[in-house]
């Protein structure tokens, strides 16, 4: 059995002790391994599109942020990426939002699937290529 602290009379906060194996705490999933898991899953659908169509990602920057960080006024859904086409002074970009993207996937092959579909549709938008010359194995709707 866990202590929980109430520190300036604001109720329970939390356990005293950290996760181990005497006090029987689940340990709870660290922020950096979801952000390892992510950046895997954004290498992974890197190398695909690379395989296939290695000239769409010249001069393209491809990133995450936690969330959208800019006010868009969305209709029905937080976006899940953004990107801006390159110009004659500037690469490309797209930026994926991991968290948005990790609330929608459930388990690990969801996200990666996600993170696949949502890079190859970004890239199609700013490059010009098709989506099936892009990710000709993927499910297109």
């Amino acid at each position: 059995m866990s202590k929980r602290r109430d520190r300036h009379e604001r109720g329970l906060r939390g356990p005293l002790a950290l996760p181990n194996p005497v006090t029987r705490i689940p340990a709870l999933r660290r922020l950096s391994d979801r952000k390892t898991r992510f950046a895997e899953a954004i290498e992974t659908a890197l190398e695909q599109v690379s395989a296939n169509c290695p000239q769409a990602l010249a001069r393209v920057d491809i990133g995450f942020e936690e969330t959208p960080t800019k006010f868009v006024p969305w209709e029905s859904r937080v976006p899940l990426a953004a990107a801006n086409s390159a110009t004659p002074d500037r690469h490309g970009q797209v930026v994926l939002f991991r968290r948005p993207i990790e609330r929608r996937a459930t388990t690990s092959s969801e996200l990666r699937e996600l993170v696949r579909s949502t890079i190859v549709e970004q890239l199609s938008a700013i490059t010009g290529f098709s989506v099936t010359e892009l990710d000709p194995n993927g499910d297109h709707d």
